[in-house]
Protein backbone atom coordinates (compact mmCIF):
# COMPACT_ATOMS: atom_id res chain seq x y z
CA UNK A 1 0.00 0.00 0.00
CA UNK A 2 1.26 3.49 -0.89
CA UNK A 3 0.53 6.60 1.20
CA UNK A 4 0.36 10.18 -0.03
CA UNK A 5 -0.65 13.61 1.25
CA UNK A 6 -2.40 16.35 -0.68
CA UNK A 7 -3.99 19.71 0.11
CA UNK A 8 -7.76 19.83 0.35
CA UNK A 9 -8.15 22.04 -2.70
CA UNK A 10 -6.66 19.25 -4.81
CA UNK A 11 -9.67 17.00 -4.16
CA UNK A 12 -11.85 19.19 -6.36
CA UNK A 13 -9.31 18.87 -9.16
CA UNK A 14 -9.31 15.09 -8.74
CA UNK A 15 -13.10 15.02 -8.89
CA UNK A 16 -13.16 17.04 -12.10
CA UNK A 17 -10.60 14.75 -13.72
CA UNK A 18 -12.63 11.67 -12.78
CA UNK A 19 -15.90 13.26 -13.90
CA UNK A 20 -14.67 13.93 -17.44
CA UNK A 21 -15.45 10.44 -18.71
CA UNK A 22 -17.16 8.66 -15.81
CA UNK A 23 -20.35 8.59 -13.79
CA UNK A 24 -19.72 9.61 -10.20
CA UNK A 25 -21.93 8.60 -7.27
CA UNK A 26 -21.46 10.34 -3.95
CA UNK A 27 -23.26 11.35 -0.74
CA UNK A 28 -25.54 14.36 -1.20
CA UNK A 29 -28.14 16.09 0.95
CA UNK A 30 -31.61 15.15 -0.27
CA UNK A 31 -33.84 16.79 2.35
CA UNK A 32 -34.50 17.38 6.03
CA UNK A 33 -36.16 15.22 8.68
CA UNK A 34 -38.89 16.38 11.07
CA UNK A 35 -36.26 17.86 13.40
CA UNK A 36 -34.58 19.81 10.63
CA UNK A 37 -31.55 17.54 10.40
CA UNK A 38 -30.17 16.83 6.90
CA UNK A 39 -30.93 13.52 5.20
CA UNK A 40 -28.21 12.07 2.99
CA UNK A 41 -28.33 9.63 0.11
CA UNK A 42 -26.05 8.35 -2.65
CA UNK A 43 -26.79 9.96 -5.99
CA UNK A 44 -25.10 10.72 -9.29
CA UNK A 45 -23.12 13.95 -9.00
CA UNK A 46 -21.59 16.24 -11.61
CA UNK A 47 -20.85 19.18 -9.31
CA UNK A 48 -18.16 18.66 -6.66
CA UNK A 49 -19.81 21.14 -4.31
CA UNK A 50 -22.90 18.91 -4.01
CA UNK A 51 -20.90 16.12 -2.38
CA UNK A 52 -21.06 16.12 1.44
CA UNK A 53 -17.96 14.21 2.49
CA UNK A 54 -18.61 14.92 6.19
CA UNK A 55 -21.94 13.08 6.04
CA UNK A 56 -22.71 10.92 9.12
CA UNK A 57 -24.46 8.12 7.18
CA UNK A 58 -27.01 7.66 4.43
CA UNK A 59 -30.51 6.33 5.02
CA UNK A 60 -30.06 3.87 2.16
CA UNK A 61 -26.81 2.18 1.12
CA UNK A 62 -25.35 2.48 -2.37
CA UNK A 63 -26.74 -0.99 -3.11
CA UNK A 64 -29.11 0.15 -5.85
CA UNK A 65 -26.13 0.75 -8.14
CA UNK A 66 -24.87 -2.85 -7.99
CA UNK A 67 -27.91 -4.76 -6.65
CA UNK A 68 -30.86 -2.76 -7.99
CA UNK A 69 -34.27 -3.40 -6.50
CA UNK A 70 -35.60 -4.38 -9.93
CA UNK A 71 -33.58 -5.51 -12.92
CA UNK A 72 -34.47 -7.16 -16.23
CA UNK A 73 -32.23 -10.18 -16.65
CA UNK A 74 -33.22 -11.20 -20.16
CA UNK A 75 -35.82 -10.67 -22.85
CA UNK A 76 -37.22 -13.02 -25.48
CA UNK A 77 -38.82 -12.23 -28.82
CA UNK A 78 -40.26 -14.17 -31.71
CA UNK A 79 -39.94 -12.40 -35.06
CA UNK A 80 -40.63 -14.14 -38.40
CA UNK A 81 -40.67 -17.47 -36.61
CA UNK A 82 -37.17 -16.80 -35.24
CA UNK A 83 -36.65 -16.99 -31.50
CA UNK A 84 -34.30 -14.31 -30.17
CA UNK A 85 -32.87 -13.93 -26.69
CA UNK A 86 -31.21 -10.79 -25.32
CA UNK A 87 -29.21 -10.50 -22.10
CA UNK A 88 -28.06 -7.17 -20.66
CA UNK A 89 -25.84 -6.98 -17.58
CA UNK A 90 -26.69 -3.26 -17.24
CA UNK A 91 -23.06 -2.22 -16.72
CA UNK A 92 -22.25 -0.16 -19.77
CA UNK A 93 -19.83 2.40 -18.30
CA UNK A 94 -17.47 2.75 -15.33
CA UNK A 95 -18.98 3.93 -12.06
CA UNK A 96 -17.00 5.85 -9.47
CA UNK A 97 -18.09 5.86 -5.83
CA UNK A 98 -16.76 9.05 -4.28
CA UNK A 99 -16.86 8.88 -0.47
CA UNK A 100 -17.90 5.39 0.71
CA UNK A 101 -17.47 4.66 4.41
CA UNK A 102 -15.53 1.59 5.52
CA UNK A 103 -18.70 -0.31 6.53
CA UNK A 104 -20.15 0.09 3.03
CA UNK A 105 -16.86 -0.98 1.44
CA UNK A 106 -16.81 -4.06 3.68
CA UNK A 107 -20.42 -4.75 2.69
CA UNK A 108 -19.24 -5.03 -0.91
CA UNK A 109 -16.40 -7.32 0.18
CA UNK A 110 -18.92 -9.61 1.88
CA UNK A 111 -21.26 -9.62 -1.11
CA UNK A 112 -18.27 -10.52 -3.29
CA UNK A 113 -17.83 -13.74 -1.36
CA UNK A 114 -21.26 -15.07 -2.26
CA UNK A 115 -22.11 -13.23 -5.50
CA UNK A 116 -18.70 -13.05 -7.16
CA UNK A 117 -16.41 -15.76 -5.82
CA UNK A 118 -18.84 -18.57 -5.02
CA UNK A 119 -19.45 -21.71 -7.08
CA UNK A 120 -22.31 -19.98 -8.89
CA UNK A 121 -21.44 -16.28 -9.27
CA UNK A 122 -24.08 -13.77 -10.35
CA UNK A 123 -22.91 -12.26 -13.67
CA UNK A 124 -25.14 -9.20 -13.32
CA UNK A 125 -23.49 -8.28 -10.03
CA UNK A 126 -20.03 -9.23 -11.29
CA UNK A 127 -20.30 -6.96 -14.34
CA UNK A 128 -21.14 -3.96 -12.18
CA UNK A 129 -18.64 -4.79 -9.44
CA UNK A 130 -15.73 -5.12 -11.85
CA UNK A 131 -16.66 -1.80 -13.43
CA UNK A 132 -16.26 0.20 -10.19
CA UNK A 133 -13.69 2.64 -8.89
CA UNK A 134 -14.05 3.30 -5.15
CA UNK A 135 -12.80 6.24 -3.11
CA UNK A 136 -13.36 5.60 0.57
CA UNK A 137 -13.45 8.18 3.34
CA UNK A 138 -13.44 7.93 7.14
CA UNK A 139 -16.86 8.00 8.78
CA UNK A 140 -18.40 10.02 11.58
CA UNK A 141 -19.51 7.40 14.17
CA UNK A 142 -23.22 7.52 14.96
CA UNK A 143 -25.01 6.43 18.17
CA UNK A 144 -26.64 3.47 16.38
CA UNK A 145 -23.65 2.08 14.45
CA UNK A 146 -21.64 -0.79 15.90
CA UNK A 147 -19.25 -1.45 13.02
CA UNK A 148 -16.28 -1.44 15.41
CA UNK A 149 -17.74 -4.54 17.11
CA UNK A 150 -18.03 -6.23 13.71
CA UNK A 151 -14.48 -5.33 12.67
CA UNK A 152 -15.74 -3.26 9.74
CA UNK A 153 -14.87 0.23 10.95
CA UNK A 154 -11.76 0.07 8.79
CA UNK A 155 -11.24 -1.38 5.31
CA UNK A 156 -8.09 -3.20 4.21
CA UNK A 157 -9.21 -3.95 0.66
CA UNK A 158 -12.13 -3.46 -1.70
CA UNK A 159 -11.28 0.16 -2.54
CA UNK A 160 -8.93 1.98 -4.89
CA UNK A 161 -8.02 4.83 -2.56
CA UNK A 162 -9.09 5.76 0.96
CA UNK A 163 -9.02 9.32 2.30
CA UNK A 164 -8.62 10.54 5.88
CA UNK A 165 -9.20 14.18 6.82
CA UNK A 166 -6.20 15.64 8.67
CA UNK A 167 -7.54 19.18 8.89
CA UNK A 168 -5.71 21.24 6.27
CA UNK A 169 -4.98 18.24 4.02
CA UNK A 170 -5.94 14.69 3.22
CA UNK A 171 -4.03 11.49 3.94
CA UNK A 172 -4.69 8.96 1.19
CA UNK A 173 -4.08 5.20 1.08
CA UNK A 174 -3.52 4.00 -2.49
CA UNK A 175 -4.40 0.39 -3.20
CA UNK A 176 -4.53 0.11 -7.01
CA UNK A 177 -2.45 1.26 -9.94
CA UNK A 178 -5.54 2.96 -11.39
CA UNK A 179 -5.78 5.18 -8.32
CA UNK A 180 -2.04 5.86 -8.43
CA UNK A 181 -2.27 7.00 -12.04
CA UNK A 182 -5.25 9.26 -11.33
CA UNK A 183 -3.37 10.89 -8.46
CA UNK A 184 -0.50 11.76 -10.80
CA UNK A 185 -2.79 14.49 -12.16
CA UNK A 186 -2.88 16.41 -8.88
CA UNK A 187 -0.19 17.69 -6.55
CA UNK A 188 0.69 15.15 -3.85
CA UNK A 189 3.67 14.50 -1.60
CA UNK A 190 5.14 11.85 0.65
CA UNK A 191 3.69 11.94 4.19
CA UNK A 192 6.11 13.08 6.87
CA UNK A 193 6.34 11.92 10.46
CA UNK A 194 4.04 14.73 11.60
CA UNK A 195 1.44 13.53 9.08
CA UNK A 196 1.61 10.01 10.51
CA UNK A 197 1.07 11.46 13.99
CA UNK A 198 -1.93 13.46 12.77
CA UNK A 199 -3.36 10.33 11.12
CA UNK A 200 -3.04 8.25 14.29
CA UNK A 201 -4.60 11.04 16.34
CA UNK A 202 -7.54 11.29 13.89
CA UNK A 203 -8.05 7.51 14.13
CA UNK A 204 -7.91 7.57 17.93
CA UNK A 205 -10.37 10.48 18.14
CA UNK A 206 -12.80 8.68 15.82
CA UNK A 207 -12.57 5.43 17.77
CA UNK A 208 -13.61 7.24 20.97
CA UNK A 209 -16.90 8.23 19.35
CA UNK A 210 -18.17 4.66 18.90
CA UNK A 211 -20.76 3.98 21.60
CA UNK A 212 -23.00 1.14 20.38
CA UNK A 213 -21.47 -2.32 20.57
CA UNK A 214 -22.30 -6.01 20.58
CA UNK A 215 -20.39 -8.94 22.05
CA UNK A 216 -19.51 -11.31 19.20
CA UNK A 217 -17.45 -13.86 21.13
CA UNK A 218 -18.80 -17.38 20.38
CA UNK A 219 -21.93 -15.76 18.96
CA UNK A 220 -22.52 -18.51 16.38
CA UNK A 221 -22.41 -21.18 19.11
CA UNK A 222 -24.70 -19.18 21.38
CA UNK A 223 -27.20 -18.75 18.57
CA UNK A 224 -27.20 -22.53 18.12
CA UNK A 225 -27.85 -23.05 21.83
CA UNK A 226 -30.59 -20.39 21.98
CA UNK A 227 -32.43 -21.47 18.83
CA UNK A 228 -35.60 -22.21 20.86
CA UNK A 229 -35.26 -19.22 23.17
CA UNK A 230 -38.40 -17.27 24.10
CA UNK A 231 -36.67 -14.01 23.20
CA UNK A 232 -37.38 -14.69 19.51
CA UNK A 233 -41.11 -14.75 20.23
CA UNK A 234 -40.77 -11.44 22.05
CA UNK A 235 -39.08 -9.71 19.11
CA UNK A 236 -41.40 -11.39 16.64
CA UNK A 237 -44.44 -9.98 18.43
CA UNK A 238 -42.96 -6.49 18.06
CA UNK A 239 -41.85 -6.90 14.44
CA UNK A 240 -44.17 -5.43 11.79
CA UNK A 241 -42.81 -7.74 9.06
CA UNK A 242 -42.51 -4.73 6.76
CA UNK A 243 -39.11 -5.55 5.27
CA UNK A 244 -37.61 -2.13 5.98
CA UNK A 245 -34.53 -3.71 7.56
CA UNK A 246 -33.68 -5.60 4.37
CA UNK A 247 -34.35 -2.53 2.25
CA UNK A 248 -31.77 -0.40 4.10
CA UNK A 249 -29.26 -3.21 4.68
CA UNK A 250 -26.13 -3.01 2.50
CA UNK A 251 -25.66 -6.80 2.49
CA UNK A 252 -29.18 -8.24 2.10
CA UNK A 253 -29.25 -9.89 -1.32
CA UNK A 254 -32.26 -12.23 -1.29
CA UNK A 255 -34.30 -11.94 -4.47
CA UNK A 256 -36.97 -13.54 -6.59
CA UNK A 257 -37.25 -13.91 -10.36
CA UNK A 258 -40.48 -13.47 -12.30
CA UNK A 259 -41.14 -14.29 -15.94
CA UNK A 260 -43.71 -12.20 -17.77
CA UNK A 261 -45.09 -13.44 -21.10
CA UNK A 262 -46.96 -11.15 -23.49
CA UNK A 263 -50.58 -12.01 -24.27
CA UNK A 264 -49.73 -12.77 -27.92
CA UNK A 265 -46.91 -15.11 -26.84
CA UNK A 266 -44.47 -13.15 -29.02
CA UNK A 267 -42.28 -11.78 -26.24
CA UNK A 268 -41.31 -12.34 -22.62
CA UNK A 269 -38.86 -11.12 -20.01
CA UNK A 270 -37.28 -12.30 -16.77
CA UNK A 271 -37.11 -9.76 -13.99
CA UNK A 272 -35.19 -9.99 -10.70
CA UNK A 273 -36.55 -8.17 -7.65
CA UNK A 274 -34.90 -7.90 -4.25
CA UNK A 275 -36.97 -9.33 -1.45
CA UNK A 276 -36.99 -9.61 2.34
CA UNK A 277 -36.99 -12.76 4.43
CA UNK A 278 -39.24 -10.92 6.92
CA UNK A 279 -42.15 -10.69 4.47
CA UNK A 280 -44.92 -13.20 5.06
CA UNK A 281 -44.70 -15.03 1.74
CA UNK A 282 -40.90 -15.31 1.60
CA UNK A 283 -40.89 -19.03 2.37
CA UNK A 284 -44.15 -19.88 0.61
CA UNK A 285 -43.84 -22.57 -2.05
CA UNK A 286 -46.01 -24.00 -4.81
CA UNK A 287 -49.25 -25.39 -3.39
CA UNK A 288 -49.48 -22.61 -0.83
CA UNK A 289 -47.46 -24.17 2.00
CA UNK A 290 -45.48 -21.60 4.02
CA UNK A 291 -42.42 -22.89 5.87
CA UNK A 292 -42.19 -19.71 7.98
CA UNK A 293 -45.70 -18.37 8.55
CA UNK A 294 -44.86 -16.74 11.92
CA UNK A 295 -43.15 -13.38 12.26
CA UNK A 296 -40.77 -14.47 15.01
CA UNK A 297 -39.54 -17.38 12.90
CA UNK A 298 -38.79 -15.15 9.94
CA UNK A 299 -37.05 -12.57 12.14
CA UNK A 300 -35.00 -15.29 13.79
CA UNK A 301 -33.83 -16.75 10.50
CA UNK A 302 -32.74 -13.33 9.30
CA UNK A 303 -30.46 -13.06 12.33
CA UNK A 304 -29.25 -16.62 11.85
CA UNK A 305 -28.37 -15.94 8.23
CA UNK A 306 -26.37 -12.83 9.19
CA UNK A 307 -24.63 -14.09 12.32
CA UNK A 308 -24.67 -17.89 11.99
CA UNK A 309 -25.09 -19.27 8.47
CA UNK A 310 -22.76 -16.80 6.77
CA UNK A 311 -20.19 -17.31 9.53
CA UNK A 312 -20.24 -21.06 8.92
CA UNK A 313 -19.80 -20.59 5.16
CA UNK A 314 -17.30 -17.70 5.09
CA UNK A 315 -15.95 -17.40 8.66
CA UNK A 316 -17.29 -13.89 9.14
CA UNK A 317 -20.65 -12.27 9.81
CA UNK A 318 -22.71 -10.87 6.95
CA UNK A 319 -23.59 -7.86 9.15
CA UNK A 320 -21.28 -4.82 8.90
CA UNK A 321 -22.74 -2.99 11.90
CA UNK A 322 -23.85 0.12 10.01
CA UNK A 323 -26.96 0.25 12.22
CA UNK A 324 -29.27 1.35 9.40
CA UNK A 325 -31.76 -1.42 10.19
CA UNK A 326 -32.21 -0.38 13.82
CA UNK A 327 -32.24 3.31 12.99
CA UNK A 328 -34.96 2.76 10.35
CA UNK A 329 -37.03 0.07 12.09
CA UNK A 330 -40.59 1.29 12.69
CA UNK A 331 -40.84 -1.00 15.73
CA UNK A 332 -37.52 0.08 17.26
CA UNK A 333 -35.81 -3.30 16.91
CA UNK A 334 -32.03 -3.07 16.71
CA UNK A 335 -29.24 -5.63 16.46
CA UNK A 336 -27.35 -4.81 19.70
CA UNK A 337 -30.49 -5.26 21.83
CA UNK A 338 -31.55 -8.45 20.06
CA UNK A 339 -28.11 -10.04 20.35
CA UNK A 340 -27.79 -8.97 24.00
CA UNK A 341 -31.17 -10.55 24.80
CA UNK A 342 -30.17 -13.80 23.07
CA UNK A 343 -26.88 -13.96 24.94
CA UNK A 344 -28.68 -13.30 28.23
CA UNK A 345 -31.55 -15.62 27.40
CA UNK A 346 -34.06 -12.97 28.44
CA UNK A 347 -35.32 -9.45 27.72
CA UNK A 348 -33.99 -6.68 29.92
Amino acid sequence: MIFRIFKKKELKSLFEILAEHNRIVGPVETGRDKDGNPIYAFDEVSDFHRIKLNYPTTKLPAKRYFLPFQEDLSTFKIEDDNWQKSIDYNAKEPLIFFGLHACDINALNKLDKVLLHSVYPMPYYAAKRKNMFIIGIDCVPQPFCFCRSMGTDTALHGFDMFITDLGAKYFVEILTDTAYNFLKNIETEEPKEKDHILYMKAAADRNKKFTAKIETTDLAKILDMEFQSDVWKHWGDICLACGTCANVCPTCYCYGVEETVSIDLKSAKKTKRLYSCNLIDFAEVAGGHNFRPERHTRLKYRYYHKHRGFVEAFEESLCVGCGRCGESCLAGINVPEVIASVRGGKIK
